[in-house]
């Protein structure tokens, strides 16, 4: 059984003196100014199915505030159960029972169902209250694009070969506990890793020896996979476990297939694979290659996003691929006519954003002064600002930088640690959610 929130504060409750922890009482204050944020993460944790008998979890509170405190000291959730268990103001925060200590899995479990469009939400509720009350104003908008980082190591064909002959042994392997059927299949686990490790570190004449014994093993492999579903798709009894079976083996058939497509046009017939044709983790499949100029190469997604004259994020999309810059201007003006009904005086963004529709359609939607920090052959006037006013503006585009940085370096936003799109698109909008709360609370917003 599960409480939206505790119904009486604890008697034991206490926050020290410390900076910190006055900035999370009033923290704390701020979300029960605004209970419709409770509505939205009931949707997460629907009550079907749910016993009215046994322990009582983590209210939909105490779950929603751990959140928020992870991500705000930016600690993994080991470190979490032990801040939660030994400090009387993160547990006063938190709204934990005083017989209450949540372990690490416990923590990860209930965290992570809250899901990411509830957290879009939540940041959308509480940013337009403030626009409207006019504590925040969103007269004067800058606009830039950054890269979250996956939680992958840097790929390489020879080791995504091996980790698809690894998980699909894995799973025939776990075939007899999942769906009744013991399988029989000749190992390359073992050969397989041997092999990725002499390539990692051979020089190319040599990899290029490797790379085809490799390619046999993963080969077999996938032999193999495909009887032994056969085998057990006429032999196992029809069950959720024997479906949820079969489709995670096809997933990763289908991807190491994948793997050794791009192998092979890349080791052998000598072929540029485009970022978009590629896959870098087995795991995270969704892993967009971001390539910036003649910047390093960064595996994850490309975030556009907007701040305001204070620093707050007005607007953040997660991105598919790597389009370019240009393409992402209009999408911030719709955005924030439609969430905000109304729109910027003026706007500042990359020279990567500049061009003649974009300045244009800009002008043409209402903004005053559609500013790019290099000019790109526009002219001053096209853009409706004086020389002054572009430096000016040029100026206060660069602090959307700072709020980058800060984004990744405070609140984790740098790489993202949850699993799956799902989880990747959740981890960075609690980091943007917990930087515009921490940010309300520290202009004093009442």
């Amino acid at each position: 059984m599960r409480d939206t929130r505790d119904a009486q504060a604890s008697i034991f409750d206490f926050y020290s003196e410390h900076e910190s922890a006055q900035e999370l009482r009033k923290l704390s204050e701020l979300l029960d100014r605004h209970p419709i944020i409770l509505f939205l993460v009931e949707r997460d944790f629907g009550k079907k199915g749910v016993k009215g008998t046994g322990a009582r979890g983590m209210s939909l509170d105490s779950i929603l505030r751990c959140l928020l405190l992870k991500q705000t000291l930016g600690v993994s959730y080991e470190r979490l159960a032990f801040h939660l268990s030994d400090s009387p103001t993160y547990r006063t925060f938190a709204r934990l029972r005083p017989e209450q200590a949540p372990g690490k899995s416990a923590l990860q479990a209930t965290i992570r169902r809250v899901s990411a469009d509830t957290l879009e939400k939540i940041n959308q509720q509480v940013m337009l209250h403030y626009v409207e009350q006019g504590s925040i104003s969103l007269a004067s908008m800058r606009i830039d694009s950054t890269v979250v980082e996956c939680n992958i190591q840097d790929p390489c064909d020879s080791q995504l070969l091996a980790d698809g002959v690894r998980v699909l042994s894995r799973l025939m392997v776990n075939s007899r506990n999942e769906t009744g059927v013991k399988l029989r299949f000749v190992d390359q686990r073992k050969r397989s890793k041997s092999l990725a490790f002499k390539i990692f570190h051979a020089k190319l004449p040599e990899k290029e020896a490797l790379y085809p014994t490799l390619l046999a093993c993963v080969l077999t492999t996938l032999k193999q996979v495909e009887r032994n579903v056969e085998k057990v798709r006429c032999e196992a009894k029809d069950s959720s476990k024997t479906s949820d079976w079969i489709a995670q083996i096809e997933h990763y058939r289908v991807l190491t297939l994948q793997v050794v497509d791009q192998t092979q046009r890349r080791v052998f017939l000598n072929e540029k694979v485009e970022p978009s044709d590629k896959i870098v983790s087995l795991f995270e499949p969704h892993t967009d290659v971001i390539v910036k100029g003649s910047r390093d190469v960064q595996y994850g997604h490309k975030i556009n996003l907007a701040t305001q004259a204070d620093g707050f994020v007005t607007y953040l999309n997660i991105e598919s691929g790597n389009p370019s810059d240009k393409s992402l201007y209009q999408p911030v003006l719709d955005a924030t006519k439609k969430d905000y009904g109304q729109l910027p005086e003026e706007t500042v963004a990359d020279g990567g954003y500049a061009s003649q529709g974009n300045m244009s359609k800009g002008r043409h939607d209402g903004v005053e002064r559609v500013v790019f920090n290099k000019r790109c052959g526009l002219g001053f006037h096209a853009m409706g600002v004086k020389r002054k006013t572009f430096e000016r503006l040029r100026d206060f585009r660069a602090g959307v930088e700072g709020n980058i940085s800060e984004l990744k370096r405070a609140y984790g936003m740098a790489k993202a640690t949850w699993k799956k799109h799902d989880g990747f698109t959740a981890y960075v909008w609690s980091c943007a959610l917990s930087y515009n709360l921490m940010r309300m609370v520290r202009f004093g917003f009442g």
